[in-house]
């Protein structure tokens, strides 16, 4: 199975980026396809990148739109070269071990319906896996693999007949939720997507606010998912209790202040082409563990 792998850039983590690209570059089996797309910024400018493609966007797309354009490039080339899946990587994560790549490739070709791996992610210093990057309601054990519904964007492998089927991530969401749009669309098609807590990405602990954009994002973003993907009479019960934890859970008025604002914005502004999903895929989910309203 040829393997692909996008890595978006700002150029801000040049050695950690260069760890990255060794640690793929020492995957068994046959080489990966890699695309590293500077979001912003010149990434054909960047030192030892020769065995990379690289991707020069002039400005910076946020995380969805960065990591279309490498898509875009692979799935362009000739059929003898085109990856039947796509390994998408965060700038300063590292694969652990030369195994992932074959791991990938043997999930994949066991099971024909599997459509998105979700890596375990794991801190290189502590060995620290974040609750908030294991995709389930009842987390239980990080080393546990599992079918669930929703996947992490900078550490995940995507069978690229998903892409051709349900199309990429939301170009316009800059930043939150992408990855939750996407992977309801390709549950909603028919695809399965597993958490495999045999592939790990290292990577340092960090928190979802520590972008400048955070609150609103998340908040406007929600609301885009729910009112493009959820049968109508699901959409107030996700967002009711989605609202009602955020409210309970955020004590910093400034904070709360922003999230609603991108709350109110999430329903002003047009969300993309609305495409509910069927109830079949309503109750698949909540077999899985996780019912859209939660």
């Amino acid at each position: 199975m040829r393997l692909g792998a996008v890595i978006l850039t700002m150029g801000n983590r040049p050695e950690e980026l260069q760890d990255l690209l060794r640690s793929v570059a020492e995957q068994k089996g046959d080489p990966i396809d890699v695309v590293v797309v500077g979001n912003g910024i010149k990434a054909s400018q960047l030192p030892g990148l020769e065995l990379a493609r690289t991707l020069d966007l002039p400005e910076n797309l946020g995380i969805p739109g960065g990591r279309n354009r490498g898509f875009d490039l692979l799935l362009a080339l000739p059929a003898e070269q085109r990856p039947e899946a796509v390994l998408v990587l965060d700038d300063d994560g590292k694969l652990d071990g030369p195994e992932a790549a074959e791991r990938i490739r043997a999930a994949f070709e066991a099971d024909p319906h599997l459509g998105i791996v979700s890596f375990r992610i794991c801190d290189p210093v502590s060995g620290e896996v974040q609750r908030r990057h294991v995709p389930r309601v009842r987390v239980g054990d990080p080393n546990r693999s599992s079918k669930v519904t929703t996947f992490l964007g900078g550490a995940s492998a995507i069978r690229t007949a998903v892409i051709d089927q349900v199309g990429g991530l939301p170009d316009d969401w800059f930043y939150c939720h992408e990855e939750t749009d996407q992977a309801w669309r390709a549950l909603d098609a028919g695809w399965s997507i597993e958490y495999r807590a045999d592939l790990t990405l290292l990577h340092p602990k960090s928190l979802p606010s520590r972008h400048a954009t955070y609150a609103y994002n998340v908040a406007r973003n929600r609301v885009w998912l729910a009112r493009r993907n959820l049968p109508g009479v699901l959409i107030p019960a996700y967002l009711g209790v989605w609202a009602a934890l955020t409210l309970a859970r955020t004590r910093n008025r400034d904070i709360l202040r922003v999230w609603l604002r991108g709350f109110a914005a999430g329903w002003r502004t047009p969300c993309g082409p609305r495409r509910p999903m069927s109830w079949t895929t309503v109750w698949r989910m909540t077999r899985l563990g996780r019912p859209p309203v939660i």
